[in-house]
């Protein structure tokens, strides 16, 4: 996202472009890209790892295998930051665990988020699974609950979830 913006970007775009893409895969492809654990906070679904990075925390940097972020954080901006080569940057940044599904979801989201005003970006985050989330004593959100009620294979998803995962919140 960084490298197609070419300029600093809004936390929130990336954090609900994470999101909705996450939301995305689900209910098209049954998985979710990022995996993250969400949080259901009064601006909206927080994906931690992710918010957790772009803050600049060091210990997503042994994950990662780096000695620094390629980014910084400048108020609620995130940057890229030139003390890597611009081949390694974009190996970061465009990772290759991705698939082109993945990307692709991400590209869509990215550029919805950019076209929608704070107050639409809320409108289609703040759903029934924020609310649910919000709702908890713990305030995670669970990803059963950013597939879409009406989906046809709503349990099967679920299922396969349960399955193949021992870090996702169902």
């Amino acid at each position: 996202m960084l490298l197609k913006a070419g300029k600093p970007l809004n936390m929130q775009i990336i954090l609900k472009t994470a999101y909705l893409a996450d939301r995305r895969m689900l209910n098209e492809h049954q998985r979710p890209i990022f995996g993250a654990i969400y949080i259901g906070r009064s601006f909206g679904p927080v994906p931690w790892e992710i918010y957790e990075m772009l803050k600049g925390e060091p210990y997503w940097l042994s994950e990662l295998q780096l000695k620094n972020y390629p980014w910084k954080l400048k108020g609620h901006h995130v940057e890229l930051v030139g003390h890597m080569s611009a081949k390694r940057r974009k190996k970061i940044l465009n990772p290759s665990s991705l698939t082109k599904d993945d990307m692709t979801a991400i590209k869509i989201e990215f550029r919805r988020c950019l076209n929608m005003n704070f107050s639409a970006k809320t409108r289609v985050t703040h759903q029934m699974d924020w609310v649910r989330g919000a709702m908890r004593p713990d305030e995670l959100m669970a990803y059963e609950d950013m597939i879409d009620d009406k989906h046809p294979h709503k349990e099967e998803i679920i299922e396969d979830l349960l399955s193949e995962s021992f870090f996702l919140i169902l």
